[in-house]
């Protein structure tokens, strides 16, 4: 009888048990030697580099340790990839992997590798799949509230003006500015959307990003667009709390020009792609206005520019890199005037920033992540993802984790898969390959991608096209498709969709936060997504710290 590791076990705690009830005599007792598996009975898992590998990360968290004691950061980062859900971390891991010549599988992001980790629920008050505004808005303020509503609790009505009086929210960015903290927003996409317009905006529509988009009721009644907001960021958050004196936010870089320039094409930028850049209506300039209220602070538009700032002296820095969102990582190189990076614009930040001896709290957005998956373009979206590691390596370079708590999460995921049964190491982007070496074939003999969309636009192949947004112009192509000579490791290669829309849309499931730093052992579980705000406040005592200022 062969006897197995189970057999050997049940046999050796019958004999413990039959000697704890036997003896020679009424004063002596036999105790067993306890049951122990040597490592050379199990010498195949030892000598298993996954197995060592296992071993070595249990004795490193044993050995973690965080401190959590409130106030124990001076600074907090926080980055949100927008739409930057599991399956998008796990292929863009993988393809950041395949492009360094790996098989992909192994490799990490930079923020993999952090100490701690959870998952985040991202529902909105009012909707199972959520949007950016209702998202972040309970990121940075702490409060879950309804679909397209900006720095607003959930009891407005989206859309009417008249409802935010007394439902405004005070974001961790406000916060961190009454207590004297220097502040900074960076964002891929245009800074008055919805995401970075969070964290310093009060609207009843996401869409009102200036004030040609408002409806004419809430423009005569004088309420603010959310360019407006940005540039007098200082004097409306200083009319909120009687008696308070702040200095405004430090550093803002992204995209969205047009939305604060007149439509004018007189206030035209160098690298305009419109014959009319601005959309304002109401002939305000706010570049202007915002270099009227900071003239000692800088303004920039292009790469030359972004350069030429000094961090160790600069004060306050207004970045606008292009008339709307920036562009795609993978696009970046075609922009007319040069645009800075993710991990750039990072970099700089912090550079400046923490001039500051009372710390600082920065929020960096990798927007064009969401973008790429609604233009079907999974290339797009992975590109910017691993653009945003690259961002999140330089912080965590930058700083120490002795004083300085560290988030990545996202607002909400994308009904995008991984999908087949592809071999290790097959392209990510790439056709299904079998572990057998042949390619797959679906029931309808066509071959298939390993990524794909539950729905959206569909199909494309663009080639060597590197601007997601390309896919726009192009007729809805959804369901399956021929792909046998279509090279889908191209750029321009759009995924097939199953339902066809016009864009690919938002998904309901958790996503990912991933920490480091002060307080960053309070990110485990699963937890609302309002909960971050609240490590982020604990760690670095925000209200403490602003209440102490405001005396």
């Amino acid at each position: 009888m062969k006897l197995t590791t189970q057999s050997l076990l049940a046999l050796a705690i019958t004999a413990a048990l039959a000697g704890c009830n036997s003896s020679d005599n009424d004063s002596d007792t036999v105790t067993p030697e306890p049951f122990r598996v040597a490592k050379a009975d199990i010498a195949t898992n030892t000598s298993n580099p996954y197995y060592q590998a296992g071993e070595s990360n249990v004795a490193a968290a044993k050995a973690r340790t965080a401190d959590n004691h409130r106030g124990a950061a001076k600074n907090v980062i926080l980055f949100v990839g927008d739409g930057m859900g599991i399956s998008t971390v796990t292929a863009a891991r993988i393809l950041d992997g395949q492009m360094k010549g790996g098989l992909g599988e192994e490799n990490n992001l930079s923020f993999d590798s952090f100490p701690y980790s959870g998952l985040v629920k991202t529902y909105n008050v009012d909707a199972q799949t959520p949007d950016s505004a209702g998202t972040m808005t309970a990121l940075i303020s702490g409060v879950k509230t309804d679909v397209g509503v900006i720095g607003v609790d959930e009891d407005i009505i989206r859309g009417d003006y008249a409802t935010v009086a007394g439902n405004e929210l005070m974001s961790a960015v406000e916060m961190a500015e009454i207590a004297g903290m220097s502040t900074g927003v960076v964002s891929t996409a245009r800074i008055t959307h919805a995401t970075p317009a969070a964290t310093y905006a009060k609207s009843a529509d996401r869409n009102w990003e200036d004030v040609s988009d408002m409806p004419q009721d809430a423009v005569d009644a004088g309420f603010p667009d959310i360019a407006d907001q940005l540039v007098k960021f200082e004097h409306y958050l200083e009319s909120r709390i009687s008696g308070l004196d702040v200095d405004g936010l430090d550093v803002v870089m992204g995209g969205g020009r047009r939305h604060f320039l007149p439509k004018d094409a007189s206030a035209n930028s160098a690298d305009a792609r419109s014959s009319v850049e601005g959309d304002r209506t109401d002939d305000r300039n706010l570049v202007s206005e915002w270099q009227a209220k900071y003239p000692q602070g800088t303004y920039v538009m292009d790469k030359s520019g972004f350069d030429a700032i000094d961090a160790a002296t600069a004060t306050k820095v207004f970045g606008l890199f292009n008339e709307s969102h920036m562009q795609y990582e993978a696009d970046r190189g075609n922009d007319i005037a040069g645009e800075p990076s993710l991990a750039e614009m990072t970099a700089k930040a912090i550079d400046i920033l923490d001039n500051n001896d009372k710390g600082y709290f920065l929020v960096v957005e990798a927007g064009r992540i969401d973008h790429g998956h609604h233009a079907g373009s999974a290339y797009g979206a992975l590109t910017d993802t691993i653009e945003m590691s690259e961002a999140v390596a330089k912080a965590a370079e930058m700083t120490s984790d002795s004083d300085t708590l560290i988030l990545v999460t996202a607002d909400h995921s994308h009904v995008f898969t991984i999908a087949g049964y592809p071999k290790r190491g097959n392209p990510i982007l790439g056709k299904v390959v079998g572990v057998d070496g042949e390619q797959a074939t679906a029931s309808d003999g066509l071959p298939y991608t390993t990524l794909g969309y539950t729905n959206g636009r569909g199909f494309q192949d663009l080639g060597e096209e590197t601007n997601a947004d390309a896919s726009y112009d192009q007729a809805i192509n959804a369901g399956r498709h021929d792909l046998t000579d279509v090279d889908t490791t191209a750029p321009g290669y759009h995924q097939e969709a199953l339902v066809p829309r016009s864009s690919e849309t938002h998904a309901a499931e958790d996503v990912g936060v991933y920490a480091r730093g002060p307080g960053a052992q309070l990110v485990t579980g699963t937890n609302e997504q309002s909960y971050l705000f609240h490590v982020m406040e604990h760690a670095a005592d925000l209200s403490g710290r602003a209440e102490q200022a405001l005396k």
